[in-house]
């Protein structure tokens, strides 16, 4: 069984749950399996992660959920045009992981939320392909011929998966959403198999 590593950080939900179709989509591949993680929220009085052991929804990620994954989905809301802090914060830690190359040759994709259609969805997909690049890792993205892609009034782009959600964080996942994180999880799934043979 592959393990596909799902790794979030989501402060309304939204991204949470583009990550549970992220993960269904693995899942529709034979032998492949999802693993979903998230990460604390950092602390404003420190650097130190904040927050205890969530007592429901998916447990923090470990180090060694990362070095052992097949392939790794990345999903973050957005911040500025960038992903949020407490994904960074983790992203930071990972240097020895680098310097021993457990990630070089993986493949890896992003997803995100924002509140605006125009609130940073591909500069942010693109700053979190850069540590991803550094570890070595195999970008991909959503191809056009993703028939969603094309139709969607929201969010999607070929960088990865995203999702409007609106300044209130309350726009439900559209279907085209949700179809192409689908289709995002299977792809990296796919790439998975290929890649570890």
């Amino acid at each position: 069984m592959a393990d596909i590593l799902i790794l979030y950080y989501s402060r309304y939900g939204n991204v949470a749950e583009m990550a549970r179709y992220v993960g269904r989509g693995v899942e529709s591949v034979n032998t492949c399996r999802a693993l979903i993680r998230t990460v604390p929220a950092v602390s404003a009085a420190s650097e130190a992660g904040a927050g205890d052991v969530p007592a429901q929804g998916p447990p923090f990620v470990s180090k060694d959920d990362l070095a052992r994954c097949a392939g790794l989905a990345l999903g973050s809301p957005t911040r500025f045009g960038n992903m949020a802090a407490p994904l960074k914060y983790f992203l930071d830690s990972t240097g020895d992981l680098w310097l021993s190359g457990k990630l070089a040759g993986k493949p890896a994709a992003v997803f995100t939320s924002t509140s605006s259609l125009h609130g940073g969805q591909e500069s942010t997909l693109l700053s979190m392909m850069l540590p991803l690049l550094h570890h070595g890792m195999v970008i991909m993205g959503v191809p056009y011929s993703e028939p969603a892609l094309m139709s969607t009034q929201a969010g999607g782009t070929p960088y990865g998966a995203s999702h409007v959600a609106g300044i209130e964080s309350n726009y439900k996942i559209t279907e085209e959403e949700k179809q192409i994180c689908i289709t995002l999880g299977a792809r990296l799934a796919e790439l998975s198999l290929k890649l570890s043979v």
